[in-house]
């Protein structure tokens, strides 16, 4: 080995007097030599950020979940008012266990429960529905003529005639199949909501909202009559319960990584300085938000724990620098600025990948993504004074153990001495030599391909029916596999818009093109029913010639169209009739599902839009969704190069060697390639939810190549082989980079025990990029680098050099 000093190794110092204050760069000189008032800082800033976490809320917005600038989005928030219940709603499915819903008992109970949620907050009053608001009609032909009038009958006692009346309206109302089940054993009440309650101007606390709607379900269900509940409100209410559950597995890894962290170092002192650093980020970054104005959310309530798993992997490498300088005699405050001098570069790097990489989120016009991007920003910010400059500052005061920092060198001291390099070393060490880096590159070529071509089958938005962030057999899922099985018109609404001129929605014209593209979405397999003034009109016309089904066709009659949309329910076409809404009630709201039905309207409007009537895409939860399926898709890949392009940029500024660059890039790449194709074989659809996980990944696992590198071009420019290089990039960062790498794995794969599924494909999905990165940056980058980068004529290093980033690399021609 080299008898030169190696970057790591700077003259050891034993007496802090004997140590040039006045040495180091001006950051450091600034920090450390005010160390006091650095901590001051800190210590007031922690404080007050700890009071400010009490303020800070956890919600769901549905807006927030939608792409509102995106035009099948701008098509239903411009008919909103027209359409209200066709975004964000919940059905309350009562069933009996009786023979039918026509009781006495029932329909007490439903009237009871229906008044209730009826005065609740956040509930659009005008547009509820259930048998006992006077929205629900019926309408027929009687011997008097064309007849209509609410289902539950005037004069409604009870009695047994009354209940006789009840089911004859309910059968001429056209909502058996959507609000009252095929078996008749069970009936909705559907509600929607409301995005802020008109009484206090407040957003919808969907937390709340959620935990009253299990207070009715306990009040009402009985031995006899059991609720189901269903809905976006109830999705978030069920993810918010969660968070308490989340919380515990969120405590589990950080416990692991502790235990991980001292069974390294076995030095209580340091292991808890690292965690309490990265604690400390945790606690700024909560703390900051409500001061910001933004709130958690289910979905970014995970961004707090990684930016503790970004604060664990660069504090270990500051402790671990510290504790091998204190190993070797330097006294603890020139051991922590030996340190700050080494790594502060290549963890600012970093830091600053990962934080633009975040920022890169902010292109996808989705507001919660935003806010993901936003709240995960900030928390990389945070962590360049916790973790950077308060972490190497506090271990200045408190050191090392002894015996853990002479621990530290054993490696080290065994190498000089002459012995056998630690069997994982020398393995590693392998993969600089040209026969087995061309083996790891022929693998990861391999694994490049394979993984590209199962990524290719990756499915954009849902592909389980129900709620995929909750589990399959968890109560919501059990709640709509019951609306599904019962009802023709399931929870999965498409609504397709007619726009026509003001009192045009009547016309012969328009309502032919609306009743064939009625009928072209039944016959595609996905879809379950439809509903539109179209079919009303036939069905009408149908009774007015005692039910001869030669007559169920549309009369070129403009007056008696024009008398059978006047008592037609408001929902099928608005009070100005310019605007028709088509329901397409879908078996599920997969990926598949929604594109098929997509593309018919889509091919239907190109071919038969009109000055007259324009078809618009999309409102529904399930048209809702498609629009967010299509702004996902088209983010997906261009959020994947925005982040790769931050960090090509920020590595070449610190590298000035474009095979620098490759070598440190090309591992993440691989792992992102191989994340797809695990997402495909765990069924893991892109969604709203999922679509960060990936430029999260790579955020934390290019910390894993800039500390690697940035030892192994300092010791080239210094003129080391690159095995030397490398054997010494192993022993300073490269242990901590697999320590760090295992630890958070082993942390996040406890995830998968979590009954929010969400959570578990996020423990499983973060734990491989975890251990991807990790391998990546300790197999694959040397064997790049066995190609791409040479030593520097061997020169000797002064201290002065060590203050300084290492001179341009000499790289292979």
């Amino acid at each position: 080995m080299s008898a030169s000093i190696s970057t790591e190794q700077q003259p050891v110092v034993r007496d802090v007097a004997d140590f040039d204050p006045r040495s180091g760069s001006l950051i450091e000189r600034a920090l450390f030599n005010h160390r006091q008032i650095v901590l001051l800082v800190c210590g007031l800033l922690t404080v007050i950020l700890a009071w400010q976490t009490t303020h800070l809320s956890l919600n769901a917005s549905f807006e927030k979940m939608i792409p509102t600038g995106h035009p099948y989005i701008v098509n239903y928030l411009k008919h909103k008012q027209d359409l209200s219940g066709l975004g964000n709603a919940i059905r309350i499915v009562v069933a009996t266990k009786g023979e039918s819903i026509y009781e006495a008992d029932y329909l007490a109970m439903l009237k009871s429960l229906s008044d209730q949620v009826y005065l609740m907050p956040g509930v659009d009053r005008n547009f509820m529905k259930s048998l006992w608001t006077p929205n629900t009609r019926w309408m027929g032909v009687t011997e008097e003529g064309l007849e209509g009038g609410a289902v539950i009958p005037d004069g409604y006692n009870g009695s047994a005639p009354s209940l006789a009346q009840l089911r004859l309206n309910i059968a001429r109302s056209n909502e058996i199949g959507q609000l009252v089940a095929l078996d008749q054993r069970s009936s909705i009440v559907y509600v929607p909501l409301l995005s802020r309650d008109p009484g206090t101007g407040k957003a919808l606390d969907y937390g709340k909202f959620a935990t009253d709607l299990e207070n009715l379900r306990t009040k009402y269900q009985t031995d006899h009559f059991r609720l189901h509940i269903v809905g976006f409100a109830k999705v978030v209410g069920d993810l918010i319960d969660g968070v308490r559950l989340i919380m515990l597995f969120f405590a589990a890894a950080i416990a692991v990584a502790a235990v991980m962290l001292y069974a390294y170092t076995r030095c209580w002192r340091s292991t808890g300085l690292v965690v309490v650093c990265s604690l400390v980020a945790v606690v700024w970054q909560l703390g900051a938000l409500p001061m910001l104005g933004y709130e958690l959310d289910p979905y970014s309530v995970l961004v707090p724990f990684l930016v503790f798993a970004i604060g664990m992997s660069h504090g270990a490498q500051k402790m671990n620098g510290i504790m091998q300088d204190v190993g070797r005699g330097t006294h603890r405050l020139v051991a922590a600025r030996y340190t700050f001098r080494r790594l502060f570069l290549a963890g600012l790097t970093a830091l600053l990948c990962d934080a633009v990489g975040f920022a890169v989120l902010m292109i996808i016009k989705i507001q919660v993504i935003q806010d993901l991007a936003m709240i995960a920003s900030l928390g990389v910010a945070v962590l360049i004074f916790t973790n950077l400059i308060l972490l190497p500052i506090l271990l200045s005061y408190v050191g090392v153990g002894a015996k853990a920092a002479v621990r530290s060198l054993r490696d080290e001291q065994l190498d000089a001495a002459g012995g056998a390099k630690h069997p994982l070393w020398r393995f590693l060490d392998l993969f600089t030599q040209r026969r087995w880096a061309l083996a790891a590159l022929a693998s990861a070529m391999a694994l490049g391909v394979g993984g590209t071509f199962v990524s290719m089958h990756l499915k954009i938005g849902d592909l389980d029916p129900g709620a995929p962030e909750l589990r399959a057999d968890s109560r919501y899922n059990r709640d709509n596999a019951f609306v599904t099985a019962h009802y023709g018109a399931s929870s999965d609404v498409f609504a397709v818009m007619v726009q026509t001129q003001d009192g045009g929605c009547s016309k012969y014209d328009t309502l032919m093109r609306l009743d064939s593209l009625d009928w072209q979405l039944r016959s595609l397999p996905g879809v379950e029913d439809t509903n539109s003034l179209a079919q009303l009109n036939r069905r009408v016309l149908t009774g007015l010639n005692e039910g001869s089904a030669k007559w169920y066709e549309l009369v070129k009659n403009q007056d008696m169209l024009n008398t059978i949309t006047a008592g037609a329910p408001r929902g099928l076409y608005n009070d100005s009739c310019n605007l028709l809404t088509l329901f397409t009630y879908l078996k599920d709201h997969k990926a598949d599902t929604l594109n098929s039905v997509v593309d018919e309207v889509e091919s239907f409007a190109k071919a038969n839009n009109t000055p007259d009537a324009t078809f618009l895409l999309a409102a529904g939860n399930s048209g809702i969704e498609a629009a967010t399926n299509i702004v996902v898709k088209q983010a997906n890949r261009q959020m994947l190069l925005w982040v790769y392009a931050a960090v090509i940029v920020l590595c070449m500024v610190t590298f000035r060697s474009w095979r620098a660059v490759v070598c440190a890039v090309v591992p993440l790449v691989l792992t992102s390639i191989l994340c797809e194709a695990l997402m495909v074989g765990l069924n893991i659809g892109v969604k709203v939810a999922t679509l960060p996980v990936i430029a999260l990944g790579v955020g934390i696992g290019v910390d894993y190549a800039l500390y690697v590198l940035s030892i192994l071009l300092a010791r080239l420019a210094a003129g080391d082989s690159l095995s030397e290089a490398y054997y010494r990039a192993l022993l300073f960062t490269g242990r901590v980079v697999l320590l760090t790498g295992v630890m958070l794995a082993i942390g996040v794969a406890t995830w998968v025990l979590s009954p929010i599924k969400f959570q578990a494909d996020m423990g499983l999905l973060l734990a491989f990029m975890f251990i991807g990165n990790m391998v990546g940056a300790l197999v694959i980058l040397p064997a790049l680098a066995h190609f791409l980068l040479k030593p520097a004529r061997r020169i000797d290093l002064t201290e002065e050099a060590f203050a300084t980033p290492p001179a341009p690399l000499h790289t292979a021609p």
